[in-house]
C-alpha cells in the first residue's frame, strides 16, 4: 500500500462529489492550510493541517492552492490535415459553402483522415494530448468521426486504444457519427445500425455513440435510430445538438437520457425547460464561440433553470482549436456568464456525469486522486488567467505526471 501525504496547501478547493445542479454548482468546500493523504491513488483522508494523519511519505507542494483535476468531456482530438486555409477565407468573409466547394470544410479533414494510417493519427494527437493534460485534464474524452466510411472510423478509435498506452491521462473513447454521406444516407443510416455500432460494440472500441442531430447533419428520426441501436448493444448515449438549429436533437437527448447534450448555442426557451427537468448533462463548448463568432450557449439560463451544466474544449480543426481545457474554463466564466465556482463545478464533477463517470471530479474520500497544484495560492487563478498556464503540477491517480 502506497500512502502519501501532501501538505502546505494554502488553499484546498473542491465541489461535492457527484453532478450538480443549478444553485449548487456554486457550492464549494474550501479548506485554508490543509492537507490531503492519497493511498493506492485515491483519497483516503482531507482537512486541515494541524489536524493530518501520519504516513509513510510527505510531499510538500510549496503553499499553493489545490483543486480536482479538470475533465475534458468533448473533444474531437484524433485527425489529420489542418483547416488553415478555411480559417484564412472565414476571416477574409468567406461563406462555409463556398469553402466547401472549394474543397475545404469537414470533409477536408475526412479525406486527410482517411487517408491517414494508424501510426501516423496517433502521432499526430498524441502532442495534441499531452497539451490538454498539462493545462489541467485528468480525464479526455476523444470521438472518432472524421472517418465517415467504416473502415476509418475503426482506425481512429484504434489509435485512441494506442494512445490509452502512450498517456498519463485517462481517455474515454466515443463513435461519433458526424456527418451523412452526399448519396445513400439512408443506407448509411442502416450500416451504422447493423455493421458499425456492432463491430465497436463487440471489439469494445468505445464507451459511447454520439450523434450530430442537426439541419446540415442527421435529423431527429436518423439520430434516434442510431442510438437506440448504440442502447441496444450496450453503449451510452450522447448528442451534439442546437449548434445551428434547434430541430429536437435536445428533446431527444432527454427522452433517452442520454449522459449528455453538447454545444446548444440555437438552445431556446423550450431546450432549457427540457434539461432542467432532466438528468442529462447540458454540455457547453465556449471555444466554438470564440473561434467561430457564434452566439454562446445559454448556460446562465441553464443553470439558473437547475440544470446541470459541464463544458469542455471540443478540440478539433475546424471550430475549436483548444488545446486548453484550463481556457476553456476561464472562457465559460467570460462568454457564457458562469461564476469561477460554477465553472469549476462544470469542468470537474459535471463533466464527470457527462461521461457516466462517478470515481472523480471531487476530492472527497474514496475518489480519484487526480488533482492540481496551482502557481497561485488562490484557487480563482484557475479561472482568472488567460495565455499563461496557470497549473504547476498535475497529479493522477495520486502521482505526478505533467509539472
Amino acid at each position: 500500500m502506497t500512502e502519501v501525504l501532501f501538505t502546505n496547501i494554502a488553499q484546498f478547493v473542491t465541489p461535492k462529489a457527484g453532478p450538480q445542479r443549478g444553485a449548487a454548482m456554486r457550492e464549494l468546500a474550501v479548506i485554508p492550510d490543509a492537507a490531503l493523504l492519497v493511498c493506492d491513488g485515491l483519497i483516503a483522508w482531507v482537512g486541515s493541517a494541524k489536524d493530518a494523519p501520519r504516513a509513510e511519505q510527505t510531499h510538500d507542494l510549496g503553499g499553493v492552492a489545490v483543486t480536482p483535476a479538470l475533465i475534458d468531456p468533448h473533444t474531437h482530438a484524433v485527425w489529420a490535415g489542418d483547416r488553415l486555409g478555411d480559417f484564412e477565407a472565414r476571416v477574409e468573409g468567406v461563406p462555409y459553402e463556398t469553402i466547401l466547394v472549394r474543397g475545404g470544410g469537414i470533409r477536408s479533414t475526412m479525406r486527410a483522415t482517411r487517408q491517414a494510417s494508424l501510426d501516423e493519427l496517433v502521432a499526430l494527437a498524441l502532442p495534441r494530448l499531452q497539451a490538454l493534460s498539462a493545462s489541467g485534464a485528468a480525464t479526455i474524452e476523444i470521438k472518432s468521426g472524421y472517418g465517415l466510411d467504416f473502415e476509418a472510423e475503426l482506425r481512429m478509435l484504434e489509435a485512441v486504444r494506442v494512445l490509452q498506452t502512450q498517456t498519463a491521462a485517462d481517455l474515454r473513447p466515443t463513435l461519433l457519427l458526424h456527418v451523412p454521406p452526399e448519396e445513400n444516407r439512408a443506407g448509411y443510416v442502416q450500416e451504422v445500425c447493423h455493421s458499425l455500432i456492432p463491430r465497436v460494440a463487440e471489439g469494445q472500441l468505445a464507451e459511447a455513440v454520439d450523434v450530430f442531430c442537426e439541419t446540415e447533419a442527421f435529423s431527429v428520426p436518423e439520430t434516434r435510430a442510431m442510438l437506440e441501436a448504440a442502447h441496444l448493444h450496450g453503449l451510452k448515449l450522447k448528442l451534439h445538438a442546437d449548434q445551428f438549429h434547434a430541430i429536437g436533437g435536445t428533446e431527444l437527448a432527454c427522452e433517452l437520457a442520454a449522459l449528455s447534450v453538447d454545444h446548444l448555442e440555437a438552445s431556446g426557451e423550450a431546450q432549457i425547460r427540457v434539461l432542467a427537468a432532466s438528468p442529462t448533462v447540458a454540455t457547453v463548448l465556449p471555444g466554438v464561440t470564440l473561434h467561430l463568432g457564434l452566439p454562446a450557449a445559454p448556460a446562465r439560463a441553464l443553470i439558473d433553470a437547475g440544470a446541470c451544466l459541464a463544458l469542455g474544449t471540443d478540440l478539433n480543426p475546424g471550430s475549436a482549436p483548444v488545446f486548453s481545457i484550463q481556457l476553456s474554463l476561464a472562457l465559460g466564466v467570460r462568454l457564457n456568464r458562469l461564476t469561477p465556482a460554477e465553472a469549476l463545478t462544470a469542468a470537474t464533477v459535471n463533466a464527470a456525469a457527462a461521461l457516466g463517470l462517478t470515481d472523480r471530479g471531487a476530492l472527497s474520500v474514496g475518489q480519484r486522486a487526480d488533482f492540481l497544484a496551482l502557481h497561485s495560492a488562490d484557487w480563482r487563478d484557475l479561472a482568472y488567467t488567460l495565455g499563461a498556464n496557470p497549473v504547476q503540477t498535475v497529479f493522477i491517480a495520486g502521482q505526478e505526471q505533467y509539472s
